[in-house]
């Protein structure tokens, strides 16, 4: 990670966040990270590019995005985008806001499970976003330093909320695994991480847990939300996107070594699932890129 640009951000030991609202036709900002958690708000920016972590997606004409993991990049670019008057609020907070203390309290259960998913990048849904849009749109001119903390905590608390918030990048590009629910799932999930480059058999994971093949397959959907096959492809393009932006090895060395035996499809399935095919996927990274 010491090629990516690392934004020293104006938030200062006594402050609880810092926010700045901008008005812009360009995105000009470099791929970056930061160790302080970041809420960015875009408003009339359809088809600007958002880039976090290994997820780039043109955005619509709002966007709630919650960033929340020290070594994640993440960068907002110029994309399609062609309006003269783009609307950006951004909220830094340090980890510190939160002590442990706290976010252990019942009352804080729901944003405690939101800032770690948020590891991942977290974007919320138009829906979502105008259930706070009021809260955002007051924040940044409240003269009340005290008011404008609980205004941030009602939109934390109302975001944490949300059912339907998508998460961004993969595990195995994020450098951090997200929350698993039995002991079985995070083992077989800790074998596919180590092994992933390897052919990795249905019935071998199944007798990890001593379980038949079909049951641990639906075992493993019921407390993942996801088939096995999907998670191995995710952990395998993870890795893939990894070592594209990170090493200089070839796509068909890439394929290989992170477990793919057919060329062509993995440009199939990672064109499918990122947006851009492997080789397209590199040269938008190194654009993106700030090396220091």
């Amino acid at each position: 990670m010491s090629n990516v640009l690392r934004e020293i951000t104006p938030l200062s030991d006594k402050d609880c966040f810092y926010i700045v609202e901008r008005h812009k036709s360009e995105f000009q900002f470099p791929l970056h990270s930061h160790p302080e958690f970041e809420l960015n708000f875009i408003e009339n920016g359809a088809g600007v590019r958002r880039v976090v972590g290994d997820s780039v997606e043109e955005i619509g004409p709002f966007d709630l995005t919650l960033v929340a993991g020290t070594d994640l990049e993440h960068a907002w670019e110029q994309g399609s985008c062609t309006e003269a008057d783009v609307r950006e609020i951004t909220i830094q907070f340090s980890k510190d806001l939160f002590p442990g203390s706290v976010l252990n309290k019942s009352q804080f259960t729901s944003i405690r499970k939101m800032l770690v998913k948020a590891e991942h990048g977290l974007a919320f849904s138009t829906r979502t976003i105008m259930k706070v849009y009021a809260l955002l749109d007051s924040l940044a001119s409240e003269t009340d330093q005290f008011d404008q903390y609980l205004h941030f905590l009602r939109i934390l608390y109302e975001l944490s909320l949300a059912d339907d918030a998508r998460i961004l990048a993969s595990s195995s590009f994020a450098h951090t695994e997200r929350d698993t629910q039995s002991r079985r799932v995070l083992k077989v999930k800790q074998y596919i991480n180590d092994h992933y480059a390897e052919d990795l058999r249905l019935e071998t994971l199944a007798s990890l847990v001593g379980m038949v093949p079909s049951a641990f397959s639906r075992f493993f959907r019921q407390r993942t939300g996801r088939t096995v096959m999907d998670y191995i492809i995710d952990i395998r393009l993870g890795n893939a996107a990894r070592l594209l932006v990170d090493t200089s090895e070839n796509v068909s060395e890439i394929c290989y070594s992170c477990g793919f035996n057919n060329l062509s499809n993995f440009n199939r399935i990672f064109k499918a699932k990122r947006g851009y095919t492997p080789r397209d996927f590199r040269t938008l990274f190194k654009k993106t890129r700030v090396f220091v």
